[in-house]
């Protein structure tokens, strides 16, 4: 992943430093490769944050960001490859909407080049029933780049696979939540961000291309837990009233455990249980 996707960051400093400075950091999750190693030869220009121990995507961006002070943070995938000038007008469009928390790019798909990204897309939203959705991508449908979503728009949450965020209102808003461990984490924190009054955009001048599922892959039962789980916890926490809504998606949860079972996919099928009980154990927490 850092062979592949890193080199496109390192270059875009280039292109970008004439308008803005910015630093490359690779926070180093626990990892048991040789990847620090890989950094030191490879990439020498690149700071590295060395973490103690995988703390999941969302604890490792808290204890990476906690050691940076300037004004916009970037949280990128590893495995995001970026464009040529990618960064400016993010940055351009925060400098002149001081009410918006956080941008996101337009996210193709590193594999299928001219569709949208599952994971982010051209913008989030969230149904009445608090399921994450996007422009150019619902459930599993995603439609090919043809320009429709050429124009910044307000959503409901900007993907964490690349985001743009005032550094001072992530800290602010609490960044993200720990216990999520990773999935939804960044929805909960747009959210939470929402709530405080701040906006939240799509700049589709900006474009990357995310390959997606490159941490874990999308039929992982461990995915479907932290899915299910997530997003009951997302409910809870920032939705004024929720019972109404968490009781009707729990009989939708039962009927998607019933779905898994009849595809074969028995370890889905434990997930949904198994994140069920622990939301009840978490949502005390809260």
């Amino acid at each position: 992943m850092l062979r592949r996707y890193l080199p496109s960051v390192v270059k875009s400093q280039e292109s970008s430093a004439k308008r803005y400075d910015f630093e490359v950091i690779v926070a180093d999750n626990g990892s048991t490769d040789n990847s620090l190693e890989v950094l030191a030869k490879e990439f020498p220009s690149v700071k590295t944050i060395v973490l103690d121990q995988n703390y999941g995507f969302a604890e490792g961006y808290n204890r990476a960001i906690a050691q940076v002070d300037s004004e916009y943070t970037v949280l990128l995938n590893s495995d995001v490859e970026v464009t040529e000038g990618w960064l400016d007008p993010l940055l351009a469009y925060l400098d002149t909407h001081t009410d918006v928390a956080a941008v996101q790019p337009k996210i193709r798909s590193w594999l299928r080049r001219s569709h949208f990204e599952h994971a982010g897309a051209a913008g989030g939203y969230l149904s009445k029933l608090y399921f994450p959705y996007c422009r150019g991508r619902i459930l599993w449908h995603v439609e090919e780049d043809k320009g429709q979503y050429d124009t910044a728009a307000e959503v409901d949450w900007t993907s964490g696979a690349c985001m743009c965020v005032r550094t001072k209102v992530y800290k602010e808003c609490g960044g993200l939540d720990a216990a999520f461990f990773a999935h939804m984490e960044e929805i909960d924190l747009c959210w939470r961000m929402r709530n405080a009054g701040w906006r939240l955009v799509c700049v589709p001048e900006s474009v990357v291309y995310h390959l997606g599922g490159g941490a874990l892959n999308y039929e992982s039962p461990r995915k479907t837990y932290l899915n299910h789980r997530n997003n009951l916890l997302m409910i809870y926490k920032n939705k004024q009233h929720p019972y109404g809504v968490l009781f009707i998606r729990g009989l939708l949860d039962y009927v998607a455990a019933c779905f898994y079972l009849l595809q074969g996919r028995w370890g889905a099928f434990k997930a949904v249980f198994q994140a069920r009980r622990d939301y009840r154990k978490m949502k005390k927490a809260y």
